[in-house]
């Protein structure tokens, strides 16, 4: 049976090859009025745990972060702060989601990808989906190096720790940390251009499922304080370190607090580099809009009003809302996994590590967490040991196939010409650059935590914030008003607008002034 992402990607390229010429494949709708297609038999009835089945390409997307954000950050948090960042991934969840979810819901209303009307955002035409490219594929190999540097530690903590190899200094150690990334990265590099996956992923899937299990089990067994979390989860405060962990851990005394916990919420479900490339997937899916044989366009006329044409009769407003529901599928499992499986990952560290005075850091960034399944029994360990090291091949495997998409659907809103490349030509682009500069940084860098950094900052944090303002703006401009946003939407949208592009830009400032 060919695995979900196996069918996407090649769903994506058959798709990518016949979007290279748009007017060719599909005619106009600037004029007619857009009516969606009718409702397969899943979607006509009311709600039914059958539309779980909806659930596919936030899998995906899930997958991607899970090997780093929740298992190693989520802890590592834990760790550092104690009960009282819980917040901050709470928050950074459910931001997140809705930031996802505007973008998901245009496309689906209208057809079109985000970027296309982002390209006529006040200033300079195409300035935004250029920036966004700039910034994502600056990223990239950033993220990448990190997560094969955290798999290299990991893998040189299972072979010490289950075949005795004993490292003789600092320099072998990161020889071998070395030696783990780059055979990863050629085996990810190698499957991404063959476009196979079915076997790993079924896995991958089982085992994060396995760990899934144990870890919320384990939560429960190590009896955390339940009020302290509480009150973690609702009492925004971005704490000062503990005497202890500047003392057993230098490197944090010269790592800003409020630094730190920006990252942790950069890390959690991904950033713009991921959510870009995401809403690409869902063309494949053809929900609403995306299942016409007609384009819809903006009018470029000057004097005509930029509204998208959308028929407003109470039936086409009928049909747009239950295509939404895939999309709230979609992209709510997606982060309530998450969130389950951050939360989990966070109180253990509050509770296991904390205590102990052990932070994930350095070359432990994944053997303290072990304590989490050993605790219910030793032989879990190795269910441990290799559950981790699927999730992050799986998160540098996944990110390769967002981050083509994100390359993708940048670039081919800037000129004609750009949209006649074909999507097969960018993943050997993307696969090039990326692999060939995240191999660069994995040699140069021994700190993974501090190559992630910035990156997540970045394109976790602020660059989440302006999307959220791009959003509103687009959505304001170009979708009819019944079909806008509505209140609630409109007021979450503004509120994590603002709470990610101010984090974003203070830990920034925070970030520079330091160095």
């Amino acid at each position: 049976m060919t695995s979900p992402l196996n069918q996407l990607r090649e769903l994506s390229d058959r798709a990518g090859q016949s979007k290279c010429k748009p007017a060719e494949r599909r005619g106009s709708m600037s004029e007619t009025p857009l009516r969606y297609p009718e409702l397969p038999p899943e979607l006509k009835r009311g709600m039914n745990w059958r539309m779980l089945t909806f659930f596919g390409s936030g899998a995906i997307l899930a997958s991607t972060t899970i090997g780093s954000g929740e298992t190693l950050f989520a802890s590592r948090s834990g760790a550092v702060f104690g009960y009282t960042m819980l917040w901050c991934f709470i928050a950074g969840c459910m931001m997140k989601a809705i930031q996802v979810y505007t973008g998901a819901r245009y496309i689906v209303l209208t057809g079109q990808h985000p970027m296309v009307p982002w390209a006529r955002l006040p200033g300079p035409r195409n300035w935004v989906p250029l920036l966004i490219a700039v910034l994502s594929l600056l990223c990239l190999p950033f993220i990448i190096g990190g997560l094969l540097g955290i798999l290299g530690k990991h893998m040189n903590w299972v072979m010490a720790n289950n075949w005795q190899v004993q490292f003789t200094d600092d320099s072998e150690f990161m020889n071998w940390v070395r030696i783990w990334g780059t055979l990863t990265l050629a085996s990810v590099l190698l499957l991404t251009w063959l476009q196979t996956y079915g076997l790993l992923e079924k896995i991958q899937t089982t085992l994060i499922g396995l760990l899934l299990f144990c870890i919320l089990v384990a939560c429960v067994v190590s009896q955390p304080d339940w009020l302290k979390a509480l009150l973690g989860s609702v009492l925004p405060a971005i704490p000062e370190y503990k005497d202890w962990v500047v003392t057993k851990y230098p490197r944090f005394a010269d790592r800003v607090p409020l630094v730190e916990a920006v990252v942790y919420l950069g890390v959690i479900g991904g950033g713009t580099y991921d959510y870009t490339g995401y809403l690409g997937f869902l063309r494949e899916k053809r929900w609403g809009a995306l299942g016409l044989d007609k384009t819809i366009e903006i009018p470029a006329e000057p004097g005509r009003s930029p509204t998208l044409p959308l028929d407003t009769s109470e039936a086409n407003r009928k049909l747009a809302r239950r295509w939404l529901l895939p999309v709230k599928i979609d992209v709510g499992v997606s982060f309530l996994c998450l969130l389950i499986f951050t939360v989990c990952f966070y109180l253990l560290g509050a509770n296991l590590l904390h205590s102990n005075e052990l932070i994930p850091d350095d070359k432990d960034l994944l053997s303290h967490q072990a304590t989490f399944l050993t605790q219910l029994h030793p032989s879990l360990l190795y269910l441990y040991q290799i559950g981790i090291f699927v999730a992050i091949w799986g998160s540098i495997h996944g990110a390769f196939e967002l981050f083509v998409r994100t390359a993708y659907e940048c670039i081919t809103p800037l000129s004609p010409r750009f949209r006649g490349i074909p999507l097969k030509s960018v993943r050997r682009g993307v696969i090039a650059y990326v692999g060939t500069f995240s191999l660069v940084f994995l040699f140069v860098f021994d700190d993974p935590i501090s190559l992630l950094t910035l990156p997540l900052i970045v394109g976790g944090v602020f660059t989440c914030g302006l999307w959220c303002f791009a959003m509103i703006w687009t959505d304001r401009r170009f979708v009819p008003k019944t079909y806008q946003m509505k209140t609630t939407l409109l007021v979450l949208t503004i509120i994590s607008g603002v709470v990610m592009t101010s984090l974003g830009t203070k830990a920034l400032w925070s970030y520079f002034t330091a160095l």
